[in-house]
């Protein structure tokens, strides 16, 4: 993420709305990884095994925001992609500098305010079953495990909610993909199918994997929850997104790889 991040700041060539987007999706999963790797590493070396309140709803905040903003960046990165393919021509002008702005703009601002909301809610529940979380870092579900009182009901509703903004976004994602896949089939040359449906097929694949285990981590019944499927459906969503997300967009990439 950091070699993406320096590449494209600092190589004029890959001044251009794609790379733009891609620029902010690498801060975000340098970011998203920062937020929970480090303290879960010192917890492990040193033995400690804690973290304070404050803390607790700072890593909160921070992950949520910006699994929020890179969520609503790659809904954008999927209009991109169908601009770019489907509408070739008028790319310049439904994605000039200004919109890109605009747009990147409004994942963050979509991310923060989604994290304000959620953290807010979260943490005004009194928590009086204990003060241990089965996680390696602060998550919603592990937080509303604590939680003596009914109104954990109202977080749960704002997870419902935020699920199916989520859901919606999908559903974009998806049918910008179907749009892209039926032009791509129209193209004459096979080497542009193959690189339209590289560059397409990657991406739906991590959307998809980080929007399955999000739902199913939040909205699981308690029945069937347990430690070890807990942190392995929490490493799914917080580690290996933003962990292959370089390397989708890097590894077939040839003007990335002039740059670096």
């Amino acid at each position: 993420n950091g070699l993406i991040i320096t590449a494209i700041a600092c190589d004029h060539r890959l001044h251009t709305p794609m790379y733009f987007f891609l620029l902010n999706l690498s801060v975000l999963d340098l970011g998203s990884i920062s937020t929970t790797v480090p303290k879960a590493m010192d917890n492990s070396l040193w033995d400690t095994r804690d973290i304070s309140y404050a803390g607790c709803a700072t890593q909160l905040f921070y992950f949520l925001f910006l699994i929020a903003a890179e969520y609503s960046l790659l809904t954008i990165m999927a209009y991109d992609r169908y601009v770019a393919i489907c509408k070739p021509l008028h790319y310049g002008t439904l994605l000039g500098s200004r919109a890109c702005v605009h747009m990147a703009a409004a994942a963050w601002a979509s991310g923060f305010l989604s994290a304000l909301l959620h953290t807010a809610n979260t943490f005004s529940l009194p928590l009086c079953k204990g003060n241990t979380l089965d996680q390696f870092f602060c998550e919603i579900p592990q937080i509303l495990k604590l939680s003596c009182s009914d109104a954990y009901l109202r977080e749960v509703g704002l997870i419902i909610f935020s699920t199916f903004l989520f859901l919606g976004c999908f559903v974009f994602i998806l049918l910008s993909y179907v749009q892209i896949f039926r032009a791509v089939l129209r193209i004459p040359s096979e080497q542009g199918q193959h690189k339209a449906v590289s560059t397409c097929l990657p991406h739906l694949a991590v959307v998809s994997l980080f929007l399955c285990t999000v739902m199913f981590a939040h909205l699981k019944p308690p029945s069937i929850s347990s430690r070890f499927l807990d942190l392995v459906v929490a490493v799914l969503y917080s580690l290996v997104p933003p962990a292959v997300n370089p390397i989708i967009y890097s590894m077939r990439n040839q003007e990335l790889k002039d740059a670096l």
